[in-house]
């Protein structure tokens, strides 16, 4: 999905950006239906993918009606698993644990290339094989956004958990390697995406925004690389939309893990990329990360106001109603715009609303889609029926921002 600058940050949904079309054919096709199967326990699936016998402990999700399952693995990863690819399901009293981590560091060791390691913060396990300079300054940036996102929702309300899984970060260290091992899920836009969180792996992956080739390759930047000298680099104006887009996808990660929203519900794109945008600039020349938290994001204001010039009177129920904006790349910069700015005005004009339609958004379930209609009468639901007057009201606060 498209960012100011022309690049393309995303909540990647395997399938969306054209890397694994398997995923759209098991999620659309399915009639979903909760079951509470395993309860507290442990369900393992054994199963069949391009001929290839999985194994997966975990704990099943949603059992659809023609006995599809999405299973929550231990470590995290959501598994869609067709009828046709089940050999066996067991299910045992053995309370559900995620991998502890120490385990996960190690699964995740074997499966990534040769020559990782692994940083851990209180929240994370960086798994880099670029500096250790690096890795630490990762781990400490994302840990000042995840105190100062709850301490945020906390202080307006909203009371949010603690990760279930730690939160996994992957650090490549040059862009290339990062497409690479990025191209399966992401496709042809791997090359234009910076970063991104996974909802199916609940990983985000980046690369080294540094730039190894400028300080003469790995050795010699682990050796040159301190903390100051990484934010030195990385609070320059060129490189703040790029580290935005970093900010954007930990958000993202953070609020599908806090439970604010769920994995796979049925929350709008314009609420969960207004909220990461919201959050995505930090300022890297404070010690906390966040001294303002809803800050004007110049920006997107700017895109904003452009599109003003050309929006439509049914613009404000088209974000509302559907999702398609945000994934057509003619439409998908203002369709972001909008997002913040209308998240914006709600924080600052009906911020208790605006709380109470979060913890509604923040109850649906895996895989259980809202018609159009359904998500506007929440909406009016929550911020009133007369939208028209309410669109005024917010293209009236909007021009003031100027």
């Amino acid at each position: 999905m498209p960012n100011k600058s022309g690049q393309k940050n995303t909540l990647s949904f395997p399938g969306l950006l054209g890397g694994r079309a398997y995923w759209i054919a098991v999620l659309a096709v399915l009639v979903w239906t909760l079951r509470p199967m395993g309860s507290d326990g442990v369900d393992t699936v054994v199963f069949r993918r391009s001929g290839q016998e999985h194994i997966v402990e975990g704990r099943v999700v949603v059992m659809a009606q023609d006995g599809g399952l999405l299973l929550l693995g231990r470590d995290g990863l959501l598994w869609a698993i067709q009828p046709d690819e089940q050999i066996k399901i067991t299910q045992d009293d053995v309370p559900f644990r995620p991998l502890s981590r120490e385990e996960l560091a190690g699964q995740l060791l074997r499966v990534l290339p040769p020559g990782f390691q692994v940083h851990e913060t209180a929240h994370y396990l960086v798994c880099y094989n670029t500096s250790k300079a690096y890795a630490q300054w990762c781990g400490a940036l994302m840990e000042r956004l995840f105190s100062a996102f709850l301490n945020y929702w906390q202080q307006r309300g909203l009371e949010l958990s603690e990760p279930e899984f730690p939160l996994v970060a992957i650090v490549f260290a040059d862009r290339k390697s990062y497409e690479d091992f990025s191209r399966p899920e992401l496709g042809e836009a791997a090359p234009s995406i910076v970063a991104y969180y996974s909802l199916m792996t609940n990983r985000m992956t980046m690369y080294d925004l540094t730039g190894m080739e400028q300080w003469g390759g790995l050795s010699a930047a682990r050796s040159r690389l301190g903390p100051n000298q990484i934010t030195q680099i990385l609070a320059r104006p060129e490189a703040e939309r790029t580290v935005a887009t970093i900010i954007h996808e930990a958000t993202h990660q953070i609020a599908f893990n806090c439970g604010l929203h769920q994995r796979l519900s049925d929350c709008p794109l314009w609420v969960s990329e207004g909220i990461a945008i919201y959050f995505e600039t930090p300022d890297l020349q404070s010690a906390k990360g966040w001294r303002s938290i809803g800050a004007i994001n110049r920006p997107r204001l700017a895109q904003f106001y452009t599109y003003l010039k050309r929006r439509p009177p049914d613009s404000l129920r088209r974000l509302i109603e559907k999702d398609d904006r945000f994934r057509n790349p003619q439409t998908g910069l203002d369709a972001y715009a909008e997002a913040w700015a209308l998240t914006y005005f709600l924080l600052k004009q009906r911020p208790k609303q605006y709380v109470e339609y979060l913890q509604q958004i923040s109850r649906k379930k895996p895989l259980v889609w809202d018609k159009p209609e359904t998500r506007l009468r929440e909406f009016q639901s929550a911020f009133g029926q007369d939208l028209q007057a309410l669109d005024a009201e917010f293209l009236r606060f909007m021009a003031k921002l100027r």
